[in-house]
């Protein structure tokens, strides 16, 4: 497959580097800088059309976790154009990344996803595709288009696992049990698929030891990459009523940052680092406050992993 067929492609951490970034991995894979457009291909999810629910995951918004994505009433070529244009002057010299982000993007037909798929892969400079999903909606027809895209093309699937605590997927609504993320990640890695675990510290009732738990279960079913997410409770959302019913915590800025280093001293540095944070849209979000302020998160998260000279998987060779 594309990805696994580049023998140059980096495999660990550089020396001096903290983490295994997506960015390094991009370079590796690609040899410049690549650039994720988020789009919206006008597509459902299971949770929300009665098939497992018809109320979707608590913390989910009304754009199915799309906020930051394209316009669905333009095609995925426009989706595509616009972004490019909204980006231009940026970077110089990057290829791109067409990203399937709001709601579940293999939930329809395998000849209208085929036909988004290749729609955004037909667009200048789009080098792959990123497809969000969930692990119930994987099924054989589907590893097969991605198989025979990814014979051209980089592909990689995105599963929302939110949480390996049983309990807490039933209390968030998430409508599937983790024997289904394990198929998903078996079936994906038997086929050669990029593929990559959504992970959200500071669910309500999770401990620290569940987020830990959490992201070593991701790394035990084998999964290439690691996207961890702070919990936005945002208007509009089952959650926010929660929130004001219960007044469950909300992880403070120095507890997630002590989280997020605990838990990549537990990921080995071959598996990639997709992200450390994400900030929800400010006429939305109800808290964390102090999320919005991203580029501070992230300085203050490589400030710590420099003060204690971190390093990923660190907790393995103990």
């Amino acid at each position: 497959m594309f990805a696994l067929d580049i023998p140059e492609v980096q495999k660990t951490l550089k020396k001096g580097d903290f983490y295994y970034s997506l960015n390094d991995y991009y370079r590796s894979l690609f040899g410049k800088k690549m650039v994720k457009l988020s789009l919206d291909a006008g597509f459902s999810c299971p949770n929300r059309t009665g098939i497992t629910s018809t109320k979707g995951c608590i913390f989910c918004s009304a754009k199915g976790s799309g906020d930051f994505a394209g316009n669905r009433n333009l095609s995925i070529a426009e989706q595509i154009d616009l972004q490019k244009k909204l980006l231009r002057g940026k970077w110089t010299d990057c290829g791109y990344i067409a990203y399937f982000q709001a709601f579940t993007n293999t939930f329809a037909p395998v000849e209208v996803l085929c036909e988004k798929y290749h729609e955004a892969l037909s667009c200048r400079n789009v080098e792959g595709i990123s497809i969000a999903t969930r692990p119930d909606c994987l099924d054989g027809e589907i590893i097969k288009l991605l198989t025979d895209i990814s014979r051209k093309s980089y592909v990689c699937v995105e599963l929302g696992l939110q949480s390996s605590n049983e309990k807490t997927a039933e209390f968030i609504n998430r409508g599937y049990k983790n024997d289904v993320f394990e198929k998903a990640v078996n079936s994906l890695n038997s086929a050669g698929i990029d593929n990559v675990a959504h992970i959200i510290f500071g669910l309500p009732g999770e401990t620290k030891e569940d987020m830990l738990s959490c992201v070593k279960y991701a790394v035990a079913c084998g999964i290439k990459g690691i996207k961890i997410q702070l919990l936005h409770v945002l208007k509009d959302t089952p959650l926010e009523k929660i929130y004001y019913d219960t007044n469950f915590h909300l992880l403070e800025k120095d507890e997630y940052i002590a989280l997020v280093l605990d838990a990549l001293s537990y990921v080995p540095e071959d598996v990639v680092i997709h992200r450390l944070t994400g900030d929800g849209p400010k006429e939305l979000l109800i808290g964390p406050k102090w999320s919005l302020d991203k580029r501070d998160v992230l300085n203050s998260i490589h400030k710590e992993m420099a003060a204690v000279s971190f390093r990923q998987g660190r907790y393995l060779n103990d």
